[in-house]
């Protein structure tokens, strides 16, 4: 952990909603005149998407069949510690990215599904902001978690979490149902393993609850919507948040322990600016270059 460059992590699986967390922190960052580095976590994928086909055919091979990026052997999580170690020391590190589309990779001159070039990230910002799969991933080699100053957690139940991967994947990517399942069980093993584990070294965790039928995630023909859910959110250490004051802001919100609060599901994102704002101000007032 670093006072003098603080390192935000969110963490959640494919489909979780991690990316529209982003986008509430990158509104924070606007508004407050925070320069933050943005880093994607596909972009410590061990394979690039072609290799990843060649990778996932060898594991069946041996018989490995729950060969996916939830687990280590597919990520570069000591290049993820180092980057994270670096940043909190220096304000720099190494990273590069994954170009996900033709619009991506095209001012690369590259193919979609590769990597940049590895390259030190411009010195000078406030902050380093992780959104992807591994930002508190600990195992017997690397301890990604130890080095970030905030941790969290995006976990839709996981019927949600379903249904949000199968319509994107099939709307989005055009796999078939057949497809999308045989990943989610592939996945499942280290879903387990290396992800659930993640959520209970997090600060806080968001996870939303809907409020509709989802028993059968895999015929479901539309994601439920923020109206149609309870967001339950919380807190590893409840004595440092306003309970009062977010009950007050957020209307219709419940305790339901002493350190969760339940929000409605489209007062999500409010609930994050409103948790959020003052814990990134903090780390900035503790820099020292903030005190002068």
């Amino acid at each position: 952990m670093s006072l003098k460059h603080p390192v935000v992590a969110i963490t959640g699986s494919s489909g979780a909603g991690t990316t529209s967390v982003t986008r509430t922190f990158q509104e924070i960052f606007r508004r407050e005149g925070i320069n933050a580095a943005i880093v994607e976590g596909d972009s410590f994928h061990r394979y690039d998407r072609d290799e990843m086909k060649l990778a996932m055919a060898e594991a069946e091979q041996n018989r490995n069949l729950h060969f996916s990026h939830f687990g280590p052997e597919a990520n570069l999580l000591a290049e993820l510690e180092n980057l994270f170690r670096d940043y909190g020391r220096s304000g720099v590190g190494l990273v590069r990215r994954y170009l996900h589309d033709e619009f991506e990779a095209k001012p690369y001159g590259q193919e979609p599904g590769t990597f940049t070039s590895w390259e030190e990230l411009t010195p000078g910002s406030d902050l380093l902001f992780y959104e992807g799969l591994h930002g508190a991933a600990v195992n017997e080699e690397v301890d990604v978690a130890r080095y970030a100053d905030l941790l969290v957690g995006v976990v839709p139940i996981i019927n949600l979490e379903w249904i949000q991967k199968v319509i994107r994947d099939k709307t989005e990517r055009g796999y078939s149902s057949e497809a999308v399942i045989d990943t989610i069980l592939r996945r499942m093993p280290d879903y387990v393993k290396y992800i659930c584990p993640q959520f209970s070294r997090t600060y806080v965790n968001f996870q939303r609850v809907p409020t509709v039928d989802t028993s059968n995630p895999f015929i479901a023909r539309t994601i439920p919507t923020a109206d149609e859910s309870f967001v339950v959110i919380r807190f590893a250490d409840p004595k440092v948040i306003d309970f009062p004051y977010l009950l007050s802001m957020l209307h219709d919100s419940f305790m339901s322990r002493p350190n969760c609060i339940v929000v409605p599901g489209g007062k999500m994102e409010l609930a994050m600016q409103l948790i959020f704002t003052p814990l990134i101000l903090r780390l900035m007032d503790k820099r020292p270059k903030r005190r002068a």
